[in-house]
Parts: structure tokens; C-alpha cells; sequence
């Protein structure tokens, strides 16, 4: 029952809103990790240009996090006035305090769903091409704060391995990030590792985006040398979430112009999500609900 809870809401969708006003001088960004700071820091800086000049701020700030978890804590204070956030980020902020953010916008994939996928690959040449293979082997997940890099596979492996992934496995670690933890893959230190991809498009691109995708265009990474072992059931794709306490007013400008950057810069747009999709949609609490009770239940707040 909790694995259908988790993914029979990803068609769910809604709207949001509420707040005094007030006169933003700085805006502050949160960048989640799972590629390294430069790269997050050059992808973004189109946005920050962007805002600067649409909203008349005299500084965006950016506050890459070393991890999932590091913006979590600059979210909760409300030190941080917009980030992007995987589906399990975002409820562990709601466990914590349900009234901290809201979820306002989500990605659309090219081929029109509102989800993407957990993959599992392992290096092509280590023989490893099914789940069965990997009996008493070492898993490497991405953070524990990550959807499909932990939650949904702690979730919904068992069915497939008929065990809990703690006993079908002889090892478990983290990789300290999605890239990095493909790059441990290859390095032979994870027998295979749990990583994410829209599961659209070709497999020599890494899909039309997530982290295999980001490695294929960055030259990181070839996907010849992987295979892919395992993939999940459709996970929704991660919220836009803002401050709560923003006025009114700036939240519905900053939402609409979130919703206009696929078109009045479709490179910018790009270059944060990490791929190819089509637009945004918008988003509430209740899309993520599922994901919310999986965390809840599975690792805690």
C-alpha cells in the first residue's frame, strides 16, 4: 500500500499563495548539491542576471550546498527566499515545518509526464546485469536526502529483490552526491549506485535529463561504460519552492515568472533544470504527499 501511495498522486496538481508585503533588496537562492559548485554556480548565473533585471534587485545571492540536506536548514529559518528541491528534500522540510515553504511550481518532462526515475547503473565490463547479480554486493546510494537516490529505492527494492535491501545486500553507502556517486561506480568502489534520469530519450545521452545527463554533456561520463540494472516506478519531479513569508505580490511575480523563462530564455531554463523539458506546472503540498508519508514512515522527519 505504501508503494502505491507514493506514486499514485504524480498526476495530482494545484495552486498556492499568501502574505504581507515587503521590499526585497537581495535574493537569496539555495542550490542544492549533487555536482560540483562551479558547475552549479555557472548554470545558475543566467537566473540570477535574469532577476536582477526583471525584479530590480540590487544582488541575487547564491548559497551552493555541500549536500541535499544543506540547504534544509536556511529553508526552515527563511534564509533563503527560493531553491529547487528533490521530492524527499522537500518533505523532510514539511515534517519539519509544514509552513516554512511552499511548493509552487514543478517541472514538465518532454514527453509530458510531471515524474522522472530512480536508475540504478553498474560499470558494463564488472559482468553485473541484473538485481540478482548484486546478492551480497556493495549499493552505493546518492544522500539520504535524495528521492530517487535513497527514499524510493529503501522503498520499493524489496518487491524486486524479494528482501530488504539491508539483507539482500552485503554492503550500503552514500556516494556524497549523484555525480560523485557514479563516479565512485566507475571507480569500482560501489558494485552498483542509485542515480536519477527522466527514463526518456536515448540511453547514450543519459535520457533527456537528470545527473546521467548532466555527466554526458559536461564530458564526465560515457555511457558505454554503465548498464543499467534496475529503474524505479515514476517518482514526481521535485518542486520550485519559495519563502512563505514572501509578500503576496512577489510570490505571484516571481511564479509567473518562473512559468515564462521556457520561453523568454529556453537556454537559461536549461541550463538550472539540468536538461531538456518542456515548461513548468504548477504544484501544491498535496502532490507530494505521497513522497511525504514514505519519508515519514521509512527514515523519519
Amino acid at each position: 500500500m505504501l508503494k502505491k501511495a507514493l506514486f499514485g498522486a504524480v498526476a495530482l496538481l494545484a495552486l498556492v499563495g499568501h502574505a504581507q508585503a515587503e521590499d526585497l533588496k537581495e535574493f537569496r537562492v539555495g542550490i542544492i548539491g549533487g555536482e560540483n559548485e562551479a558547475d552549479r554556480l555557472r548554470n545558475y548565473q543566467c537566473l540570477g542576471d535574469k532577476l536582477k533585471a526583471d525584479f530590480g534587485f540590487e544582488k541575487v545571492s547564491f548559497f551552493p550546498a555541500a549536500d541535499y540536506d544543506g540547504v534544509i536548514p536556511g529553508l526552515l529559518g527563511g534564509t533563503l527566499d527560493y531553491a529547487e528541491l528533490g521530492a524527499s528534500g522537500f518533505a523532510k522540510i514539511y515534517l519539519a515545518d509544514p509552513k516554512a515553504v511552499e511548493p509552487i511550481l514543478t517541472t514538465v518532462q518532454t514527453d509530458g509526464s510531471t515524474g522522472y526515475y530512480s536508475i540504478m547503473v553498474a560499470r558494463k565490463d564488472s559482468g553485473i546485469t541484473k538485481l540478482e547479480d548484486l546478492k551480497g554486493k556493495k549499493l552505493g546510494f546518492a544522500d539520504p536526502d535524495s528521492t530517487s537516490g535513497y527514499l524510493v529505492p529503501l522503498v520499493t527494492l524489496p518487491e524486486s529483490i524479494g528482501a530488504p535491501v539491508k539483507e539482500f545486500f552485503g554492503e550500503t553507502g552514500f556516494g556524497g552526491g549523484h555525480e560523485n556517486l557514479v563516479l565512485e561506480v566507475l571507480k569500482g568502489n560501489f558494485d552498483a549506485g542509485t542515480t536519477f534520469g527522466s527514463g526518456v530519450g536515448e540511453w547514450k545521452d543519459g535520457y533527456t535529463s537528470g545527473n546521467l545527463h548532466k555527466m554526458v554533456e559536461k564530458g564526465v561520463l560515457d555511457m558505454n561504460d554503465l548498464v543499467e540494472i534496475w529503474k524505479s516506478p515514476l517518482i514526481p519531479n521535485g518542486p520550485v519552492v519559495i519563502r512563505s513569508s514572501m509578500a503576496d505580490d512577489m510570490k505571484a511575480k516571481f511564479k509567473q515568472f518562473m512559468l515564462d523563462l521556457p520561453k523568454t530564455d529556453a537556454a537559461c531554463f536549461s541550463a538550472i533544470q539540468g536538461g531538456d523539458f518542456t515548461s513548468f506546472i504548477e504544484v501544491n503540498a498535496d502532490f507530494y504527499k505521497p513522497i511525504i508519508d514514505a519519508r515519514k514512515a521509512t527514515i523519519g522527519g
